[in-house]
């Protein structure tokens, strides 16, 4: 499962393939989507929860509120069912899932961080990623990134920036089942399931906060 961007997402993988999944995107409602995509890939599959041998989510970079929905039900799902929980990065997903469809590497991928800035990373094939993911605005890595395709909605976002802009938009969690499942299958260490905010969240306590207790 993913929440880390608009995207909710979650996949049923049986360790050969996709056997379900489900997809909506809705900025402002992962909370209220995300147990209902469950039901509904378990339902699609004929199977139970408590046949999950595995919970993989989406780590991010990703903000703050919607990351935290996947995460925090990931490990959930984890303790109620005794089973490992993987994090992947979202990123990563996205990127296995473009050379899936036929994108060959070098390139980048890069998601809306708000701010007018996108969470990014660069890749030399669909399963490789060179360096960490960044958080930066687009202008500021436009020279960078120039003559590269760029997979993903914030591609889509600033076209000045990412002229060379490609598919997926959205991270979808067949394509992250299916390279946690390789990852797993090579005897590789997946990420433990902690987010990856990158930077500080949205919400904030305000600096003239005045606490008032009782006397």
């Amino acid at each position: 499962m993913d929440t880390a961007t608009p995207a909710v997402t979650v996949a049923l993988h049986d360790g050969t393939s996709v056997i379900a999944s489900s997809g909506q995107v809705d900025a402002r409602r992962h909370g209220e989507l995300l147990l209902p995509a469950v039901d509904r890939v378990l339902a699609e599959a004929g199977t139970k929860l408590d046949a999950v041998t595995d919970v993989v989510v989406g780590v991010g970079p990703g903000p703050y509120t919607g990351l935290r929905v996947g995460l925090v039900t990931a490990a959930t799902f984890g303790s109620a069912l005794s089973v490992p929980v993987h994090g992947l990065c979202t990123l990563d997903g996205l990127a296995y899932a473009a050379g899936q469809e036929g994108l060959d590497g070098p390139f980048a991928v890069a998601t809306d961080a708000r701010r007018k800035e996108v969470y990014w990373a660069r890749y030399e094939d669909g399963r490789t990623r060179t360096g960490e993911p960044a958080v930066d605005r687009p202008a500021d890595i436009a020279e960078a990134l120039a003559g590269l395709p760029v997979v993903g909605a914030g591609a889509v976002l600033y076209p000045d920036a990412f002229p060379d802009a490609r598919g997926p938009e959205h991270v979808a969690a067949g394509a992250l089942a299916a390279l946690a499942a390789e990852r797993l299958a090579a005897g590789l260490e997946l990420l433990p399931p902690q987010p990856l905010y990158l930077r500080r969240p949205d919400a904030q306590v305000p600096k003239n906060y005045k606490v008032v207790t009782p006397t």
